[in-house]
């Protein structure tokens, strides 16, 4: 055999390997506050789905909003908020008919567990004796818009602006509310319950102070594995994510929202 006909040979038994374990690569792009859920629905869908390899994007949801407009190769987004995907949906990058509103939070703020502030009032903030308060950017970080609309609806955001510490996620709220860095931070409850034992919840602000806090998923228009995408969606909204996502803390998403 010449070389020429050895090299087509492995080339066609390379492509006959690993082109199938590609095509069964699923790539969810996950609000990071959904992390754990995300997770273990995700075990779940491998073992009904044998030799498929779930690859998880999480962080900001405007951060992976911005990623999939630019054209990251996204087969399922998994929103904290329904602003990221309205944007989306609006631009036509994610197929309409198979978003899901599947999960519901609450904002709470926290502080660390060591902490001797009385702080159990949301006017609190306002007072000179707490300085440095952490929540999400707003511009991409849906619990620091919720936040934003919840001080402002309180009458504090003008009053609280100067303390303001912008994390990039909620995540990184949490820790710097871990690490005592700042004297309160603004989380979803799910978020909390992570470090149960280092922050503590210190008030819960009114729930008729922000929109609902609703997570939308959807598959994406670019998706290469459509049909995978859409059995992911499919079990994440189904009993089983449902009980998974109960297990972790949040509530069903509202009826009728989207």
């Amino acid at each position: 055999m010449t070389a020429m006909r050895v090299l087509v040979a492995l080339t066609l038994v390379l492509t006959a390997t690993v082109t199938p374990a590609a095509a069964q690569e699923l790539t969810l792009s996950v609000a990071i506050s959904m992390k754990e859920a995300a997770d273990e629905v995700g075990r779940l869908f491998t073992k009904a789905h044998p030799g498929v390899t779930l690859r998880f994007n999480v962080g900001a949801s405007g951060e992976l909003q911005k990623q999939i407009e630019a054209g990251a190769p996204v087969d399922v987004f998994i929103s904290a908020a329904a602003r990221q995907m309205d944007e989306l949906e609006a631009k036509r990058l994610i197929v309409g008919p198979t978003r899901r509103a599947f999960a519901r939070n609450v904002l709470v703020a926290i502080a660390p567990a060591d902490s001797t502030h009385d702080l159990a009032r949301a006017a609190v903030l306002g007072e000179p004796r707490v300085t440095r308060i952490a929540i999400g950017s707003p511009k991409t970080v849906p619990v620091g818009q919720y936040t934003e609309e919840s001080l402002r609806a309180l009458g504090l955001w003008d009053r609280v602006r100067s303390k303001l510490v912008f994390a990039e996620n909620v995540r990184q709220v949490l820790e710097y509310v871990n690490r005592g860095e700042v004297e309160v931070g603004f989380v979803y409850a799910t978020d909390a319950a992570t470090r149960t034992g280092r922050v503590k919840e210190v008030f819960r602000p009114a729930e008729d102070t922000y929109r609902p806090i609703v997570y939308p998923v959807a598959v994406i228009a670019a998706a290469r594995q459509r049909a995978l995408a859409g059995a992911f969606v499919d079990l994440l909204a189904g009993a089983e994510g449902q009980a998974v996502l109960r297990r972790v803390g949040f509530a069903p998403a509202p009826p009728g929202s989207r």
